[in-house]
């Protein structure tokens, strides 16, 4: 396989600027040279894992925690004000297990504004989890979750409705990230 400078880019975001601890040397990598849309006021945090170049944005006031692992090789995109909880999974390609030549498939992942996916929490291909939906901790989606829906389990299966009245701005970004 010849290398690519996709993949020197991916090795060198996956095993060395994922563990800088300084936010703004992070953030710059991340948008310069791996070609992340990132709005302003949004944070990712240490120890973040990556497919490959491009095929990520992010909105505004954003926080993507510690150790989540993002398989953009399809477009994910999140909204403003998003809170991704530590060791979070988004899965945008797999294999199809009926297919005889074990073929990949995948499709784009979506996430709306003012999303909290708590810790340990699975995504799979081509889910969209609507405006200000939950997913609990330690779930594994494989359906779209509808607006303010807040699900859990595996897989993920409705649990009650959120609140639709929400205001908030996450402003969450440690210049120095000290969970990592």
């Amino acid at each position: 396989m010849k290398l690519s400078r996709k993949h020197i880019f991916s090795y060198i975001t996956n095993h060395i600027i994922s563990g800088i601890v300084f936010s703004q040397v992070r953030l710059f990598w991340y948008r310069k040279v791996m070609k992340f849309l990132i709005g302003k006021g949004s944070s990712i945090l240490t120890d973040f894992k990556i497919a490959t170049t491009s095929n990520l944005i992010v909105g505004e006031h954003t926080v993507v925690n510690n150790n989540c692992r993002f398989d953009n090789r399809f477009p994910i995109t999140i909204g403003n004000n998003v809170s991704i909880t530590y060791g979070t999974t988004i899965f945008t390609k797999g294999h199809d297990i009926d297919d005889p030549y074990f073929r990949t498939k995948g499709a784009p992942v979506v996430i709306d504004d003012y999303v909290w996916i708590c810790a340990n929490a699975i995504i799979l291909p081509g889910v969209h989890i609507g405006k200000g939906a939950v997913v609990l901790t330690g779930s594994v989606v494989t359906q779209d979750v509808e607006p303010y829906q807040v699900v859990g389990g595996n897989p993920a299966k409705f649990i009650r409705m959120r609140s639709t009245d929400l205001k908030y701005e996450l402003n969450w970004d440690p210049w120095f990230s000290f969970f990592g």
